[in-house]
């Protein structure tokens, strides 16, 4: 019982601290669990980047599948890079907090990428992006800033 109430109180005072600029989860440094962010707008898909093709970007380290993605990212990581940190983005907008994001589970919309917890809240996000997109950029200013 004793384990339980400091286990208990460990992760109730983790809760407190702030959220990093990037979703990297709790165990990792990767941003998007090391998927190439270039490649949703090149290959519009999801690819799983490799550990020769790295980058650091606001604490985080980021993966390609090539050289070049290295180099498209570094030259404009605020194109490439997933808005609200890789947050799930439905969270962000309807819930105003943070939530992890699946990789798997993304869309590009107006040359920006968003990314989404799973299938049902991608789902939802699919409803009214435009409508997620506004209330999530009003959103995340507060929220990174706690």
């Amino acid at each position: 019982m004793k384990r339980l109430m400091i286990f208990v109180a460990f992760f109730m005072s983790s809760l407190a601290f702030a959220q990093d600029e990037i979703y990297t989860g709790y165990f990792s440094s990767k941003a998007l669990s090391g998927y190439d962010t270039v490649a949703y707008f090149t290959d519009h898909k999801p690819v799983e980047g490799n550990a020769k093709f790295t980058a650091k970007y606001k604490g985080a380290d980021w993966y390609f599948v090539s050289q070049e993605h290295l180099d498209m990212f570094k030259a404009e990581p605020e194109k490439y890079a997933p808005q609200y940190g890789g947050y799930c983005a439905w969270a962000v907008s309807a819930k105003n907090d943070f939530a992890s994001a699946d990789p798997k589970e993304w869309a590009v919309v107006d040359g920006k990428l968003y990314l989404n917890y799973d299938d049902d809240i991608k789902h939802k996000w699919d409803q009214d992006p435009a409508l997620h997109i506004k209330q999530a950029d009003a959103n995340w200013p507060k929220l990174i800033s706690k």
